[in-house]
């Protein structure tokens, strides 16, 4: 299988931080022969300030804010995206990755990643005061689940299968 059997079409990953989002990509991105663009680091290009700094020095809605605007401009074609899990929280970035992409949401319960995010004050997770991982989970799910072209069940942490579910299901969003 190679990128030429998807033309154009992005693969756009979605879900909580610790999910998998960006190991799954690279491994996608090779299968598929396709460029892979990691958005999860977008604030490594914000030279001013970490994610924490301005969560912590503005607040979660500039954050998102500026989440926006530093992703609207950095997804490319016929690539595999791999998004920050906030995204879905803005109407406006996920619009164009929807429409250029098929949106995968690649689907497991707290206790399957919760280990995998073991810095959460420095991963740039937008929490609000008193606001637990379990409870930034429960309000995402709606987004995740509005958003997702396709839902994968990774709840038996079964990475392999899990990829492989997303790459038996593309054929269904062809071109």
């Amino acid at each position: 299988m190679n990128s030429g059997d998807y033309p154009l079409k992005n693969i756009v990953l979605i879900g909580m931080p610790g999910a998998g989002k960006s190991t799954m990509g690279v491994i996608l991105a090779k299968t598929l022969g396709r460029n892979l663009s990691i958005l999860l680091s977008w604030h490594r290009k914000q030279p001013e300030s970490s994610c924490e700094e301005i969560i912590d020095d503005k607040g979660t809605a500039a954050f998102l804010e500026t989440e926006e605007k530093t992703i609207l401009p950095l997804y490319g074609h016929n690539a595999v995206i791999a998004t920050g899990g906030s995204v879905v929280f803005s109407e406006k970035a996920m619009k164009p990755l929807k429409k250029d992409g098929v949106v995968i949401y690649p689907a497991a319960p707290v206790r399957e990643w919760s280990g995998d995010s073991r810095n959460i004050t420095t991963r740039g997770i937008v929490l609000v005061a008193g606001q637990s991982l379990r409870d930034l989970y429960n309000q995402r799910i709606p987004f995740y689940e509005k958003y997702a072209d396709r839902t994968i069940d990774c709840s038996d942490g079964d990475f392999e299968k899990c990829i492989g579910n997303v790459i038996d299901g593309l054929p269904a969003f062809r071109g």
